[in-house]
Parts: structure tokens; sequence; C-alpha cells
């Protein structure tokens, strides 16, 4: 089977997937249904990712946890892989994810990975106020992935993901699934990619409430830069969303310049040699919408650094998700590979 049939039996996924997106968002908008759920999916695992700005899926590492926002980088990830992920998001509240990679046959990956985030106890109270115990809300998934290297250039992927959440009495179930494809020229280190992300709802509502998936289409790019030893990443994120409505503001309506711009995370990096990195980021929509919440220090900029060396690779990363706190990223992988 030559480059272009694989191509072309898997464009058509992607197509239907970003067709998908698209109707989502057109059809909340159009009947006024509530807003989504299961946002934490939109937080980043990877640390590397988190120091670029919280979204990136073009860039082509040895590093599991950025397969984790675009399943085709998968087939860029050492066989028998395992890594581990850790952030505080905000005041009192934890996340966590593990991740493992395996070769299948000479052009494909399969991965699992799951991811928590404990919000802390909270008190269960009565309509009258009545203090009548605690709870623990809990988000969580797990996740099954697959990738296929198409050519020297080209790889697809397809992540597919069983989402749960847990409110005190309210607990809610769905299914969800991405779709990404990566395109890298290894000699020039360009890397363009796209995903259709969260494509998919709820098999169990929170009572008789129906919310949906915060499904995301995006767009992005990774190029070094000549014989420096930088790389510049620029990502475009939610793509299906160009309202006013679509952002949070606390006074009059988003102009369409913010709009716009609200879709770019930007990223650069400094390469100490083939084993070391410095990042910083800045995502324009976090720095806009925390603003707007009175957050404006450190606002959608991020920073971080990490190691890699041939069976582990480690990383940091500094950033701010939420006008309560920072939050500090730390990813941790290891190869188990045996030398040949």
């Amino acid at each position: 089977m030559n480059i272009m049939t694989k191509i072309r039996r898997f464009l058509p996924l992607l197509i239907a997937a970003c067709l998908i997106v698209v109707n989502v968002r057109w059809s909340k908008v159009n009947a006024q249904e509530s807003g989504s759920v299961f946002n934490f999916l939109n937080l980043p695992v990877s640390a590397h990712s988190s120091a670029l700005g919280g979204k990136n899926i073009s860039l082509v590492e040895d590093d599991i946890s950025l397969a984790i926002q675009n399943p085709a980088l998968l087939t860029g990830v050492s066989d028998k892989t395992v890594g581990f992920s850790f952030m505080n998001y905000m005041q009192g509240c934890n996340t966590g994810a593990a991740a493992y990679a395996q070769q299948v046959g000479a052009h494909g990956n399969w991965g699992v990975h799951a991811r928590f985030v404990g919000y802390g106890s909270t008190k269960e109270t009565l309509v009258s106020g009545e203090i009548v115990g605690e709870f623990k809300p809990l988000d969580f998934y797990l996740a099954g992935q697959y990738s296929h290297i198409l050519s020297e250039r080209w790889a697809g992927g397809v992540t597919a993901k069983f989402i749960y959440s847990h409110y005190g009495p309210y607990t809610s179930c769905a299914l969800a699934t991405d779709l990404g494809l990566n395109y890298y020229d290894e000699e020039s280190d360009f890397s363009f990619s796209i995903a259709a992300r969260n494509l998919g709802g709820q098999v169990k509502k929170f009572g008789n409430r129906h919310d949906r998936l915060p499904a995301d289409l995006e767009i992005g790019i990774s190029k070094s830069l000549g014989h420096a030893p930088v790389r510049i990443s620029l990502t475009m994120v939610d793509l299906t969303r160009w309202t006013s409505k679509d952002y949070f503001t606390t006074g009059d309506r988003v102009k369409g310049g913010s709009i716009f711009m609200n879709h770019f995370v930007l990223g650069a990096e400094y390469l100490i040699g083939e084993k070391f990195y410095i990042a910083m980021g800045y995502n324009f929509r976090r720095a806009y919408e925390m603003t707007a919440a009175g957050s404006s220090h450190a606002a959608g900029l991020s920073f971080g650094g990490g190691v890699n060396l041939k069976r582990l690779k480690f990383g940091i990363a500094y950033a701010k998700y939420h006008v309560s706190a920072p939050s500090l990223s730390f990813t941790i992988a290891y190869n188990f590979q045996k030398e040949q």
C-alpha cells in the first residue's frame, strides 16, 4: 500500500472529525444548550507542553506525555516506555497521570494512559445549609491509543477515552476520541500537525442535565531556526470558537481582534545540545481571561526545562491556570527497552 493510499484512507476520518467538532459547536450556539463539562481534559499533561504555553500538538520528541495531546506523536516514542506526571492545579487540587507505550509491528505503536484530578474534601450541605458530611470531587479518565507510520514523513493516530466524574451524589460518564495527523521533515526539523480532540458525548448525565464535551480542533507547527539552537512552536486552538460568548470577560463583549489572537499559543525553546532544553511560552487566551478575572501577574506566561537522556526523561514547568495560585508541573519517563 503506497503513501497516498494510506493518507487517503486516514484523511476522511480526520475531515469527518473536524465536521463533527464544527457541528457540535453550531448546535450548541443555536440550541443555547449548557456549556461543556469534563473541562479538565484541556489541562496539559506534559511539563514540556506546559512550558510552551500549555498547548502543543506538533513537537516530535521521544516524550510519551506529548502524545497524550496528539496521538500521531506516539510513533516517536521508544518501545516499552513508561511515564508519570503531576501538577498542583490550584489550592487543594492536584492532577496526575501515568502512561505506557509499546511498539507493535514495524510501523505501529500502542499505548494506554490514565489521569485524575482531585479537588480535596468539600462539605456536603442540605438546601437549608445544614452540613451533613463531606465528599471528594474527582475527575478521571482511562484511554487507549494507537499510532501508525504512514510514510517516511507522515503519521496518524487515534485515542479512545472513557471519562468519569464524581461530585458528591452526582456522577457522569462519557466516551470520547481524539484523532491526529503529523507531518515531520527530520532534515529541516519541521513539524506540522492537526488534531481533533474530545469528540464524543455523555453516556450518563449529571441528573437530568445534558452537557457537551470540550471538543476542539487544533493546528500546530514546530520549526528549528537553521543552525541556531532554537526551536519555535505555534499552535492554533479553539478553531471552532469565534464568537464573544466563547470567552470569559467581566466587561463588554470581546472584540474581534482579541478573539482572533486568543486562538494562538506561542512557544520557544533553547536547546542545549541533545540532552537539555529551556522553554517558555505565551497563551493569549489564558492571558486575556485571567486578566479579565483580576489576575494579571504572569498571566499567559509559562517557563520550564528538561533533561532528555538515553533512557530517562525529566521535565518541570511553571504556569498559571487558575487565578488562585500558580502551578508546577513535573514529568518523568523511563525506557525499558533492552540494548540491541
